[in-house]
């Protein structure tokens, strides 16, 4: 069956359940659902319905707990801005510049500043921070799960500590697993 709607409308899935079209194409509809985000749905699949007005939410629809509003807050901080921590470059790297030199003398050499250099590893540092975050507040992962990726993280950290020489403070060095 065949539904006409338009954006704004609200759909309701045999499977997913209710959602918005947000775009109507010539044979499907692009349909944000509130659990499963945006999803292409066929114009022609069977027991989609169409709703007119707006039913006023139930309870449960409109209860947010504050778990899921940190979450969503974060999730579109970290994914729509640019906002870390401000870390400094070591002084004497200030205004220097990293140079990679093939073995290859007929190939061209690459100079990257130290700033640049220093800000990716500083916003790698970030995204480990907020996935160690996201792994150790996941409800669906066990704690001998949790600890084991935990331990992949802190691998990363040692693998980086290499470049703790770039930092102005020693608080703000990489730290990997500290065998006795």
């Amino acid at each position: 069956m065949e539904v006409n709607a338009r954006p704004g409308m609200v759909l309701v899935h045999p499977t997913y359940g209710k959602g918005t079209i947000i775009k109507v194409d010539t044979t499907f509809y692009t349909v944000q659902f509130p659990n499963r985000g945006n999803l292409d749905i066929s114009k022609r699949t069977e027991g989609l319905e169409l709703m007119e007005d707006e039913p006023e939410p139930t309870a449960e629809e409109e209860a947010l707990s504050m778990p899921l509003v940190e979450r969503t807050l974060r999730r579109i901080l970290e994914e729509y801005s640019d906002i870390q921590q401000t870390v400094p470059l070591g002084e004497r790297w200030q205004g220097g510049n990293m140079i990679l030199e093939p073995a290859d003398k007929a190939l061209k050499s690459k100079e990257v500043p130290l700033e640049v250099f220093f800000h990716k590893i500083v916003m790698l540092r970030d995204r480990l921070r907020v996935l160690e975050q996201n792994i150790n507040s996941h409800k669906k992962l066990s704690d001998e799960d949790k600890v084991d990726l935990q331990q992949y993280i802190t691998r990363c950290y040692g693998s980086l500590t290499t470049f703790n020489v770039l930092f102005k403070n020693q608080e703000d060095y990489f730290v990997g697993d500290k065998k006795s």
